[in-house]
């Protein structure tokens, strides 16, 4: 199952001897950060056992949003909105980033009312975000027939394409003396003393002071190999995407071709491309496949399935098999796991076209919307829903960014800026605690916050 066209980076011929700092996984995370620490003047090596945002970076739905996030998240969400804005500048390239504000679409009056507390969590950042009903919803959303109690807007909210912004960051990164290699899989660390002198990949070996692993869904067992129990599961998201869409007549007689903002409902989440089309996927519906480490890590998980197991379908299949017979350790000098499988390219589930059928009915323009591509993608999740931003202790100069739990695209740009600051001893734009690796051991309560 072919995955979205990505914009295509070509990776560097010659690995240096020695950088500053290695940077494994050339997702927008990894990405961003490389970026962010060839600003600060740092020599960064960015590694990619595939190609540039092949896999959840380019297969996500493009949101760029702060509504209805983790409260834990809100302030490093709100970095990334101030940077968002200048990518383009920056890049010299179109991300497809636009301010079109978001949609949490609410039914009945509790839903409502959760979105309307959650607001409160903005007040500090000074960010527009209100509660919309009636004739206002019904102008923002022009022609639906959905049955809503209201929806909470977020003006600043808004969209990119996928496919393209992993890759003009990364070129970005290049331009300010990034060295980039792709189709190179890092085996792993090689430590001086107790802490980081360099990496071994395929190609060879690169002395470094630091490393960051922003390795996505792949990022446990890297890290397993080197020592660390890093608690992550895989989910697969479904995703589609629509033909462009012709314009056709909506009901106050005006011409449209469906909605401007991207929506959230428990039927769809939808966004417009810039190519005219749509992408969809289920609001809330998402596959897990029972794996070993479904067992390994099944107490450190419950308290989140049992906040969000109605979204959630679990189910055996070949993928047991498959994480059953990858070697957990190996040594650098063989090839490791990420050398065999460069990209995690999934079939998607059928979600996403009850999806596109339930946003046919909610939108009559959108009715001869035809599927122009699916595709699934493995979001890397943590217990907590909040990713691991953070140096690790137990290896002076070795870093973690990973875990997003499906919200990475969007807050990507502030997290490689907070990951950034971390690695070079600088003072961060957000308060690094939440998310501190060390939390999985140190007795912290670690479970995803509901009732925002």
């Amino acid at each position: 199952m072919p995955g979205p066209r990505v914009v295509p980076v070509h990776g560097d011929e010659d690995l240096p001897p020695k950088v500053d700092v290695v940077v494994i996984g050339g997702g927008i995370v990894g990405a961003s950060t490389a970026l962010e620490l060839a600003e600060m003047g740092l020599a960064v090596a960015l590694c990619e056992k595939g190609g540039i945002g092949h896999e959840q970076s380019s297969r996500n739905w493009g949101w760029v949003r702060i509504t209805h996030r983790d409260p834990r998240e809100i302030a490093l969400m709100a970095e990334a909105l101030r940077i968002w804005p200048t990518l383009q500048e920056k890049t010299g390239r179109d991300l497809g980033y636009r301010q079109t504000g978001i949609l949490f679409a609410a039914r009945d009056e509790k839903t409502f009312a959760e979105y309307d507390r959650w607001r409160e969590h903005l007040t500090p950042f000074q960010i527009e975000s209100r509660m919309v009903e009636g004739a206002e919803l019904d102008a923002l959303l022009p022609g639906h027939r959905m049955k809503l109690r209201g929806a909470a807007w977020t003006p600043i909210d808004g969209r990119a394409e996928p496919q393209k912004a992993t890759p003009a960051i990364a070129e970005a990164a290049r331009a300010r003396g990034t060295k980039i290699f792709t189709e190179c899989a890092v085996r792993g660390i090689e430590t001086s003393a107790g802490r980081v002198s360099g990496v071994v990949t395929e190609r060879g070996r690169i002395a470094c002071d630091a490393v960051v692993l922003a390795g996505g869904a792949w990022s446990r067992l890297f890290a397993g190999n080197a020592g660390l129990d890093l608690p992550q599961l895989k989910v697969l998201s479904s995703v589609l995407r629509t033909d462009p869409i012709e314009n056709g007549p909506i009901e106050n007689g005006q011409l449209g071709n469906g909605p401007e903002p991207a929506i959230w409902c428990e039927d769809f989440g939808v966004r417009r491309r810039q190519d005219g089309g749509y992408t969809v996927a289920a609001g809330g519906r998402n596959v897990v496949d029972i794996v070993p480490d479904s067992f390994r890590l099944g107490l450190a998980f419950l308290p989140a399935l049992a906040s969000d197991w109605r979204a959630l379908r679990f189910r055996l299949s070949p993928r047991f098999f498959e994480e059953a017979s990858t070697p957990r350790r190996w040594p650098l000098d063989a090839p490791s796991p990420f050398e065999y499988r460069r990209v995690l390219d999934p079939k998607p589930a059928d979600h996403a076209d009850g999806a596109l059928a339930a946003l046919k009915q909610a939108f009559p323009a959108l009715k001869d919307a035809r599927v122009a591509q699916r595709w699934g993608g493995m979001i890397d999740v943590t217990p907590d829903a909040i990713p691991v931003i953070s140096a690790v202790e137990q290896i002076p100069g070795f870093h973690i960014a990973t875990g997003f739990s499906g919200h990475g695209f969007g807050i990507g740009p502030g997290a490689g800026r907070l990951m950034a600051e971390i690695v070079a001893g600088r003072p961060t734009s957000a308060d690094p605690s939440d998310f501190r690796f060390s939390r999985f051991t140190d007795g912290s309560r670690v479970r995803p916050q509901t009732g925002f």
